[in-house]
């Protein structure tokens, strides 16, 4: 049991760390907002430090904000629909004894590990691409006009490419729920006649719902901030301008640092609000 003694070593020890932590986070945030009442443009040479809320005006009544809002909201819907669905279907399936069963789980996990900027690349090159792609072959040798993914599918090329990459975090953390299912259970159900698609329904389903309710939170906060794939694809191009996105192009392709960091403010507290959200959602299904 830990001493009031250990207990304040362990305090000492680690207050370094999150001073340091805290200064990495605060120094950054506090310049933001601090740039956001001001009006600064530094390619016009023009800085006055403060203007109110102007810049938050400006950024809320923009038709541009509305769309990218529009646009998070369904690029980050379409890839928690493909990494649930899939990843549940990859759990059910890597929990069946297989030959190779470790590295075929290895391989499934892989795509998790690859940089977001490498898996846009690769797939705008290897897959989407008109000339080269493999889908074009694919499109060619059935007959077929070749597909242009990202510029007549562009949403839903980013929301594949995406996808790919967060698939294998879905289906770890569900294949550890999988796994300390009792096999008791099923096995009962099945001597009762209970057919697979019921006993997916009625028994797994429900004993994946915590670990369903924790992937869908993590993945937002993450998704919600989603540019690399975005940049190397499309560069916000035909409606797949997200809110960070947007954030981007009033800062850099605008040359509006003021108008930019009101738009990372409000980014920040859309972020939490969800987040804050979602959490209270996952404590409630983690009580029950």
């Amino acid at each position: 049991m830990a001493t009031q003694h250990s207990r304040a070593a362990a305090r000492l020890m680690i207050t370094p760390a999150v001073f340091v932590l805290l200064v990495w986070m605060l120094i950054p945030l506090c310049m933001t907002l601090y740039f956001s009442f001001a009006d600064y443009r530094p390619m016009r040479a023009t800085f006055e430090p403060w203007i109110g809320f102007e810049n938050y005006g400006r950024f809320l009544t923009s038709s541009a904000f509305t769309s990218s809002i529009v646009t998070t909201l369904q690029m980050v819907g379409g890839i928690l629909c493909i990494t649930i669905g899939g990843g549940v279907l990859m759990a059910l399936l890597l929990d069946q004894p297989i030959f190779g069963q470790g590295i075929v789980r290895i391989l499934v996990i892989a795509p998790f590990f690859v940089m977001p900027t490498v898996s846009a690349l690769v797939w705008k090159n290897m897959f989407f691409n008109v000339d080269n792609g493999l889908f074009s072959y694919a499109y060619k040798a059935l007959g077929m006009q070749p597909f242009d993914f990202l510029s007549q599918a562009p949403l839903f090329s980013i929301i594949v490419i995406v996808a790919w990459q967060w698939l294998p975090f879905a289906t770890l953390i569900l294949l550890t729920a999988v796994q300390s299912l009792s096999s008791e259970q099923l096995e009962a159900a099945e001597m009762d006649g209970a057919p697979a698609l019921s006993r997916f329904r009625h028994i797994i389903l429900p004993h994946l719902s915590r670990a369903i309710t924790v992937v869908i939170l993590i993945q937002t906060i993450f998704l919600l901030s989603i540019f690399a794939e975005i940049f190397v694809t499309t560069n916000g191009a035909f409606g797949t301008r997200t809110l960070t996105y947007l954030v981007y192009q009033r800062v850099l392709e605008s040359q509006n640092i003021g108008l930019g960091s009101a738009g990372g403010i409000i980014a920040v507290i859309l972020a939490n609000i969800v987040a804050i959200f979602l959490m209270r959602i996952v404590g409630k299904n983690l009580d029950t």
